[in-house]
């Protein structure tokens, strides 16, 4: 179940925590379609919905994956705590604080954050 709400006259789609698993490009354009037929600019995906190789950025699905959001200009924002990950290895680590640094995707703990991300 997917929700379009404004945040800061932003329109946001919130993804539910369970629902399909996303885990290539083909599930990214899926999202992509739903949120730009609901006229939204951010797509909201909690962690627990990725495939586990979108965490492993040696698969290079997490790539894939945000390619597809910047080709579409649609922003990203992945929500929930993966520390136990980010620990886990450094790529990852680096990969979620160079996405943080910019504009297009975002890992954050939880919406409240992404809203104060998202007010500017």
């Amino acid at each position: 179940m997917t929700a379009l709400e404004k945040i800061h006259d932003i329109p946001v789609l919130l993804c539910a925590a369970e629902g399909k698993s996303i885990g290539s490009e083909a599930d990214a354009l899926d999202l992509i379609g739903d949120a730009m037929y609901q006229g939204a600019r951010w797509v909201v995906v909690p962690d627990e919905r990725f495939d586990e190789s979108f965490f492993r950025l040696r698969t290079r699905v997490a790539g894939d994956i945000v390619q597809k959001f910047v080709n579409y200009r649609l922003g990203l924002a992945i929500v929930g705590d993966i520390s136990a990950r980010t620990e886990a290895g450094t790529a990852l680590r680096d990969f979620v604080r160079e996405c943080n640094r910019g504009r297009q995707t975002w890992f954050v703990a939880d919406v409240d954050e992404l809203r104060e991300r998202l007010k500017g």
